[in-house]
């Protein structure tokens, strides 16, 4: 389930920063974050820490919590 939850995360991010048409780097950026990190979150790779998802969340223009409003399934 971590993974799922993590990939989950990764896909949510990468949806948000290309409705705002962001790069990676413009992301990072913005979020005071290295490119390579922003990229290993969105492929579920980085376990994020609470402060990375509120640098995120800032970077993007969004609530904390609309960016981990998502259903984790119990596999």
């Amino acid at each position: 389930m971590e993974n799922r939850l993590l990939s989950l995360f990764g896909e949510r991010v990468r949806t948000e920063r290309l409705a705002r048409n962001l790069s990676q780097e413009q992301l990072a950026s913005l979020a005071d974050l290295d490119r390579t990190y922003v990229s290993g979150v969105e492929r579920g790779k980085r376990n994020v820490s609470l402060v990375n998802i509120s640098r995120l969340s800032k970077a993007l223009n969004i609530s904390m919590s609309s960016l981990i409003d998502f259903e984790v399934d119990d596999e």
